[in-house]
């Protein structure tokens, strides 16, 4: 080949090369942008004076005389808001059946609109469900509310060609000429004054268990649930994969029943990982019985059979990659074949088997399908160590995946959803960083 098109041909490589790195780091910018701006808004956002209340009567938390303070302006800023109710109640009373066949239906919407911002009426009972028992504690949620109450949605049908088009029509004008029709002026006015939404950063939300179905306080059960079942696959997977590894490199030699071995192994790796769900349910549940239900660890036995092909195989290149001089120069100083293996072959491929525990683990801390049948629930408190062998845990891939698919409401804990994202993806990236970090100082040590 000519010198002229051999750097033709470098250059050429070299531009696709960049190409290449550029698109990828484009294309992570554009998935994980959403993910971080969205995620961020689990732990830094507005908080309302409800969400200060929820702090200090359900947790303990905050100063109790400026929350103390707090509420009672928020109180002398809703009050007319309640004067209004009570006069167009008593307004319905006088107005006899017609009236309040007229307004009833639209009243009853709106009050409950308004218990669901601002949180019980007065003169209602103590609800139960702890969402019921406060206004929206987020403003963003308050400013979504405030805006269901001042607008009813209706969709204009009157064109057959098209679809349904959706029009906002003001609330007060179903009120017009009653005495609750001030209200709405009011409430645009004073709802800040009624909220009084601050910035806060909710760094617990990593630290507390949730409270009401995510509805309030954090996701430490499904984080620590999380690493409990990417460790405990680990925990099975790599002595199992690196033994599995050794014997294929340097025992087995080449027959039928090897490659056979081999082709199984390589099948694996291909098998959905809801087959691999299925099978921990079956196999570790059903037959061996290591637990009378879902439990990590039958979630943890279950993902390691699912990465276990990616360890023997990576493992096995790694082991097959160290120069043959180095086995042959410790068996002519006298050393056995296992010794050798141990002292010199596995050493050197040290780095390699490293790097298949990286894909293996980031692989396992992602997984939903496996666990959703071995070892997730949706709701639980954080585990003990001792606990897991028993019991199921929350995990942040199945409750990602739960609340985005079956919460009652869904949009008003989007920011919970989000929030899981961005900590499972930090906490993959943090997983794999400290193993490579682990990986870089084990070669330097190797080289001297």
């Amino acid at each position: 080949m000519e010198l002229k098109t051999r750097r033709m041909l470098d250059r050429s490589f070299t531009t696709i090369g960049v190409f290449a790195i550029v698109l990828m780091a484009v294309s992570l910018v554009i998935l994980l942008q959403p993910i971080v701006w969205r995620g961020a808004g689990a732990f830094i956002f507005r908080e309302t004076v409800e969400n200060r209340k929820l702090n200090l009567e359900l947790l303990g938390r905050g100063s109790r005389a400026k929350v103390e303070i707090e509420i009672t302006e928020t109180e002398a800023a809703r009050k007319p808001v309640y004067d209004m109710m009570a006069a167009f109640e008593a307004e319905m009373e006088e107005g006899g059946s017609a009236f309040r066949k007229q307004y009833g239906r639209e009243y009853s919407e709106l009050r409950d609109m308004l218990s669901e911002l601002l949180g019980p009426l007065p003169g209602e009972k103590n609800p139960v469900l702890i969402r019921a028992q406060y206004g929206r504690t987020r403003w963003d949620r308050a400013q979504v509310k405030f805006h269901q109450i001042r607008y009813v949605e209706k969709y204009d049908y009157s064109d057959p060609d098209r679809m349904g088009v959706k029009i906002e029509k003001p609330r007060s004008a179903l009120f017009e000429s009653t005495s609750i029709e001030p209200l709405f002026g009011y409430l645009e006015e004073n709802i800040e004054q009624m909220m009084l939404p601050k910035l806060t950063f909710y760094w617990r939300f990593l630290f507390d268990r949730s409270f009401d179905a995510h509805f309030f306080g954090g996701i430490w059960p499904e984080v620590l649930g999380t690493f409990y079942l990417a460790l405990g696959a680990m925990l099975f997977a790599v002595p199992l994969g690196i033994v599995t590894a050794i014997y294929l490199a340097e025992y087995a030699g080449e027959s039928r029943f090897v490659s056979l071995l081999r082709t199984c192994i390589s099948s694996l790796a291909g098998v959905p990982s809801i087959v691999f769900g299925l099978f921990g349910l079956a196999f570790f549940i059903n037959t061996m019985k290591i637990s009378n239900g879902k439990s990590v660890l039958a979630g943890s036995l279950t993902l390691a059979f699912l990465v276990l092909p990616t360890v023997i195989r990576a493992s096995e290149e790694a082991i097959l990659a160290v120069p043959r001089t180095y086995k042959e120069a410790a068996m002519s100083l006298g050393a056995g074949k296992w010794h050798t293996i141990i002292s010199v072959i596995l050493p050197a491929a040290l780095t390699g088997i490293l790097t298949s525990i990286i894909i293996s683990l980031g692989r396992a801390a992602g997984e939903t399908a496996p666990i959703i049948f071995t070892a997730a629930v949706s709701v639980g408190r954080p585990l003990a160590i001792w606990q897991t062998l028993s019991q199921p845990s929350p995990a942040l891939s199945w409750n990602i995946y739960n609340l985005a698919t079956e919460h009652e409401a869904v949009d008003e804990i989007r920011h919970v959803q989000y929030g899981m994202v961005l900590t499972l993806v930090a906490m993959v990236l943090l997983l794999n960083l400290t193993a490579i970090i682990i990986r870089a100082r084990i070669s330097k040590k190797l080289r001297g």
